[in-house]
């Protein structure tokens, strides 16, 4: 088995790329750059000479580097998984290895991932057929106003009892009853005070979906499913067969009340005490304790779930010599305690780390730096996005618009959404392929512009931004409850204060300042500080910063605070917006919180070679703008006032490259300054062409600095590269 799994490993590592820039390469990219669309096999009986008509169009005709099949709708044959199924399937992976591309493994049959058929296909819940006991569980709560002595008496309702608890609605006091529960019914004396008794049960919720928070039930959806390709395409994973895609698995199902039968004792191990007296603390304020109690049990979740399910997945994938990559449903929601737990954590046991942006009015591109920066937190090299989908039929214009803002924002790897098999019956517009007069001359194109980005930009390198931003995950899992008001399609629950994605926007969208967000568990374990400077120490991503941003939170944890605090303390700046942190995830640590505030924000004479430390409480371009050019003098990019840019820097081995968008409807010719003494080249991945460049170098602050004219047509964009080859 060991030497089985060393060439397993060996195939998976050799797909990988260099990390140098040739312009030769530049200009037409190998296949394995060239992007990879869904290609629905929609609502009719696919046949193989038609399948592989269109197969052999989208490759020489439409230029796209191979497809990922997803079997779709109620009128799709032949049987899904069946040997009819695969037959078909094994003429596609076998005309796709003759043509040298590649293929992603797609999941299941419609979505969302985890239910083999029962949704947006043919309605056979499959998995949920075959394994009812390993399907989504859900909690409820029922609960009794009682009197003071009163006896009370209850069946303890059905389902596994997760906890019985009395509360005093005027203290908060709580006691655990279980000790009162005999034969299935629970009597209880009611004391003096204003009680509550609550009921807490994990049950079964009907939805045919795999419990997404159960390793073992995820590892039977992959049996059912990922092994069945395997046991019949092995030969063709790790060369063919490259990456596995889940999609839009949530937690916003089962009411927004996914939880597991096992919760109780994951939680025991994780924190060493039981989690009984808590639970109240998901629907009501506990007290003092409601924060610390919100994040112990919603950060135990979303660690269940990204541990469950894209953990699982990972590990199948990685093992079987490919990726693993997919995106969450309703990423768009700026509480994703409710929906996808923690987008950031999401990415961690990824692959690829993925996000979806979809028409309907979703603001996606306020969350593709939380994808692209789980990525760099967890030290991945491809940011996947899956795009256009139920957009309808935008411009060619729209096309490029949409993938430069995403490319300068981290996503390396654009999914297009979608080749309709059968494009007389497409549900979601729009339909991508040479058959569409409105994009029939301009895919090739656009398919070899994003070819060339994908070249660049997926080299091994680190990103590069002076400024981190503190993700708020601790903050959304403090002030989360179960059933919210917004319903939990919608997340369930508006955070006042969040102001994370507010900050976002100006940083890159009109400040033209890139950033990285940091994951508190990253901030706490994989950053060090040394010199005024924050370091996160990857194998490969590795980032310094000179700034870190404190979002609007009300709780944050000791130990993130506390790297906060050293940081600013050696010489790091440090700029809290919109609410200064109060609570702690830590039980019984708020005064820390306020006194480690009040040192950052007062003048302490101690600190003998502190920062700069600034709130922000109203973070307007202005404010903000002022705060940040007072943290340091030389950023890594500056723009001249009016003319900001969206873009992205990375580092190679032996190369800075810059990519730069203009997404606006004027040309742009501005100087741009650029930390370093570079020889810049500039390359155009719309023609593949050298732009002439000129520049010159300077020292500013003691610091050796390029200034670059940088010409960028509207809505257009540009590679800047230092020592190409």
């Amino acid at each position: 088995m060991k030497g089985i799994f060393f060439v397993i490993c060996m195939c998976f590592v050799s797909f990988g790329v260099s990390a140098q820039v040739s312009e030769s390469a530049f200009v037409n990219p190998e296949n394995k750059y060239k992007p990879v669309p869904l290609w629905f096999w929609n609502n009719a009986t696919v046949n193989e000479n038609e399948l592989l008509d269109q197969f052999r169009q989208m490759i020489r005709k439409d230029g796209y580097g191979g497809c990922a099949i997803l079997p779709f709708g109620q009128d799709f044959k032949p049987e899904y998984l069946s040997d009819d199924y695969f037959n078909l399937y094994s003429k596609i992976i076998e005309e796709a290895k003759k043509l040298d591309v590649h293929m992603s493994l797609y999941d299941e049959y419609g979505f969302p991932s985890g239910s083999m058929g029962a949704i947006n296909a043919d309605g056979v819940p499959r998995f949920m057929n075959k394994y009812p006991d390993a399907t989504i569980k859900r909690l409820d709560k029922m609960e009794y106003k009682v009197a003071v002595g009163e006896s009370f008496e209850q069946v303890v309702p059905a389902g596994k009892l997760m906890s019985v608890v009395a509360m005093d609605t005027l203290t908060k006091h709580r006691i655990s009853l279980e000790q009162y529960i005999r034969s299935g019914k629970l009597n209880w004396k009611v004391p003096e005070g204003a009680w509550k008794i609550m009921f807490f049960v994990c049950v079964k919720d009907g939805d045919p979906n795999v419990d997404y928070l159960d390793p073992e039930a995820v590892r039977l959806f992959v049996k059912e499913t990922h092994q069945a390709y395997y046991d019949r395409f092995s030969p063709y994973f790790g060369n063919t067969i490259i990456e596995t895609f889940f999609d839009e698995p949530t937690l916003y199902r089962a009411k927004g009340r996914i939880w597991t039968d096992a919760f109780n004792e994951k939680f025991i191990s994780r924190y060493g005490e039981s989690p009984e007296l808590l639970y109240p603390a998901l629907w009501y304020d506990i007290g003092e304790e409601t924060q610390s109690a919100r994040n112990r049990l919603f950060g135990l979740r979303a660690h269940l779930y990204s541990e469950g399910f894209m953990k699982i997945i990972g590990e199948w994938a990685s093992a079987h010599g490919i990726y693993s990559t997919g995106h969450q449903d309703q990423e768009e929601i700026a509480n994703p305690v409710g929906t996808s737990g923690d987008l950031m954590l999401c990415g961690k046991y990824m692959g690829i780390p993925g996000i979806d942006k979809i028409g309907g009015g979703r603001p996606t591109e306020l969350f593709y730096k939380v994808v692209s920066s789980s990525a760099y937190n967890w030290d991945k090299r491809q940011v996947m996005s899956e795009t256009y989908g139920a957009m309808g039929n935008i411009s060619v214009k729209e096309l490029y618009h949409i993938a430069m803002e995403q490319y300068t924002k981290g996503v390396n790897t654009l999914i297009p959404h979608a080749v309709w098999y059968n494009d007389r019956n497409v549900t979601f517009l729009p339909e991508l392929s040479w058959r569409n007069e409105l994009y029939r001359d301009s895919l090739p194109a656009f398919n070899k512009f994003l070819s060339r980005l994908n070249y660049i930009l997926r080299q091994e390198g680190r990103h590069v931004a002076d400024i981190a931003v503190l993700y708020p995950i601790e903050s959304l899992q403090g002030e989360h409850v179960m059933d919210g008001e917004l319903g939990f399609y919608e997340g369930g629950v508006m955070i006042p204060n969040t102001d994370y994605t507010h900050v976002s926007a100006l940083l890159t969208d009109t400040l033209g300042r890139d950033f990285t967000y940091l994951h508190p568990e990253v901030l706490s374990t994989k950053c060090r500080v040394k010199k005024g400077l924050l370091h996160l120490d990857n194998q490969v991503n590795k980032e310094t910063f000179r700034l870190i941003i404190i979002p609007g939170v009300k709780t944050i944890s000791l130990t993130a605070l506390r790297q906060v605090e050293s940081f600013f303390k050696s010489g790091g700046n440090v700029i809290f917006t919109t609410q200064l942190p109060e609570k702690s995830v830590e039980p019984g640590q708020d005064k820390e919180v306020k006194d480690i505030i009040s040192r950052i924000l007062g003048v302490n004479a101690s600190y003998a070679t502190a920062g700069k430390a600034f709130f922000v409480e109203k973070p307007g371009p202005d404010a903000l703008k002022t705060a940040i050019e007072d943290s340091y003098p030389v950023p890594d990019v500056a723009f001249e006032a009016g003319h900001e840019l969206n873009y992205i820097h990375k580092e190679l081995k032996n190369q800075s490259v810059y990519y730069f968008a203009n997404l606006k409807d004027q040309p742009y010719q501005a100087n741009v300054v650029l930390r370093g003494k570079l020889k810049p080249v500039l390359l155009n991945p719309h023609t593949g062409q050298r732009m002439k460049v000129a520049y010159e170098h300077k020292r500013v602050s003691g610091m050796e600095t390029t200034t670059v004219t940088l010409p960028v047509e509207k809505h257009s964009s540009v590679f800047l590269i230092d020592n190409i080859l």
